[in-house]
């Protein structure tokens, strides 16, 4: 295993990550993400066991409801990393057993990979979505075939790939990059066709990445959520990189080539809820303190608007635990999430979140985003105004006030808050990826039959294709 040390040890491996048009030698030094990686190497730290062939026992795959609650819990408060590459392992164990009959080399490749990554202690990415260039075109329809990532060569020993993959969140403080197909490839796009394991340093690999609006000095009062949390996102390049036999999960096999989307789709879903869960149920709380602090509590308007934000998180909360306690085994003893509730959760928090921002923004007032500064409240000159003009009522301070509102602010509108709104909608595949999975999984000949009680019990389709009386309509 690695402790924190070890961890940033890790990263000075010789990738190539470029950041604002600058080549970052060694990520545990560049200033942006420093309380970023102080945070994944307490993590380390905290689950570091010397014992020879120790793991991290929050990476392993839960047992029961209850575990998943309580593995779910602990990683939201641990770094977003770990809960990261706990995505990706259950996706490719999901995965596995997916693609067991088509290629089953594959799944004992992905079974093998798995625990390498464990017994190494690494930290995983998910590289799903392409490039894609011209969208009205399937892969291999491009004018550009790099447009979707694809074989160029196979070897022997293994295959070159070349492409790009978007929307990589940590790319760069990680060290391993799951592969895989956008979506189902078609008959003739068995190129396309790939899932693989790559090391971060691998030659070829570059992970061009962007920074949220949050300088790297950042006062945890002032960016009380993201100030060492802020992860960077990135595109990645492929040029030609090889990937040996034995990281290739799938290759050519189109039947398969959607089981690690659908897979990864459903753990990152259900992942994302837990934390929609909790933010859901923090604003609630937030809601009631700012409009405590502003003496506005009893207004009708105002408790309308907080009881729509109990509302919400009460329904998202319900779905959420409804995904865990109807999850079942796979064949290798995984506990797998609930389909239905699992995307109908993901959908209730993407589509309701702008509705939760403009409520608590209005229950808070202007002040979300002109506060001053509570590190303004430290200088002498100015710090007895502040906490005289900011505050609230009797017995509220004008610091606590303030840091209220910047609270509010990261979490609805400055960089960070702009992150967790287009993330808390595309986090899994957007949501209406999410509404055809949904219905695919809901029982629709249940629904229909007891619609059709009400009618009698007979579907006049299917009596007169059958050559039998329609009957009537109860009454």
């Amino acid at each position: 295993m690695l402790n924190g040390e070890g961890y940033r040890a890790s990263l000075d491996d010789g990738r190539s990550v470029y950041i604002r048009g600058e080549r970052i030698e060694n990520m545990a030094r560049y200033a942006p993400v420093a309380a970023t990686i102080d945070r994944i190497a307490r993590t380390y730290d905290r689950g570091y066991d010397p014992a020879p062939g120790a793991t991290n026992p929050l990476l392993a795959a839960p047992r029961s409801a209850e575990e998943f609650r309580e593995r779910l819990a602990q990683l939201h408060g641990e770094d977003l990393m770990l809960h990261v590459t706990y995505q990706s392992l259950m996706a490719l164990l999901t995965a596995a057993g997916r693609i067991e009959q088509d290629f089953p080399e594959g799944a004992a490749r992905v079974r093998a990979y798995v625990e390498d990554c464990r017994r190494r202690d690494v930290r995983m990415v998910q590289c799903i979505t392409d490039s894609k260039g011209d969208r009205s075109r399937s892969a291999g329809a491009q004018t550009d075939p790099d447009q979707y990532l694809h074989v160029v060569e196979r070897r022997d020993d293994g295959v070159v790939i070349r492409g790009a993959k978007l929307h990589i969140s940590g790319a760069a403080i990680a060290h391993e990059l799951m592969v895989m197909p956008t979506k189902r490839m078609k008959p003739g796009e068995e190129e396309y066709a790939v899932a693989c394991g790559v090391a971060v340093n691998t030659p070829g690999v570059k992970i061009v990445s962007t920074m949220p609006d949050q300088p790297g000095d950042a006062d945890p009062r002032e960016f009380p959520l993201s100030w060492d949390r802020v992860l960077p996102e990135a595109l990645i390049v492929f040029d030609d990189v090889f990937v040996p036999n034995e990281r290739i999960f799938l290759d050519g096999h189109v039947a398969s080539s959607a089981a690690f989307a659908h897979s990864l789709g459903l753990w990152e879903r259900l992942s994302a809820t837990g934390g929609q869960v909790r933010r859901a149920e923090q604003a609630v709380g937030l809601a009631q303190l700012i409009a405590e602090a502003n003496g506005t509590e009893r207004i009708p308007h105002i408790r309308d608007k907080v009881n729509d934000l109990v509302l919400h998180a009460t329904l998202l909360r319900a779905t959420f635990d409804a995904a865990l306690v109807k999850s079942r085994e796979d064949s290798d003893g995984i506990l797998i999430p609930d389909e239905l509730n699992t995307n109908a959760a993901k959908v209730l928090a993407g589509e309701g979140w702008a509705a939760v921002v403009a409520r608590l923004v209005d229950i808070a007032g202007g002040s979300t985003m002109t506060a001053p500064s509570p590190l303004d409240f430290d200088h002498p000159d100015v710090a007895e105004h502040l906490d005289k003009y900011m505050s609230g009522v009797d017995g509220i301070s004008g610091i606590y006030r303030a840091r209220l509102f910047h609270l509010i602010k990261n979490m609805t509108a400055d960089g960070f808050g702009g992150w967790l709104n287009v993330t808390t909608i595309h986090a899994g595949g957007g949501l209406y990826a999410q509404r055809l999975v949904m219905r695919k999984h809901f029982d629709m000949d249940s629904a229909k039959a007891t619609a059709l009680a009400l009618l009698g019990g007979v579907n006049p389709v299917q009596a007169e294709r059958a050559g039998a009386p329609a009957g009537g309509i109860a009454r």
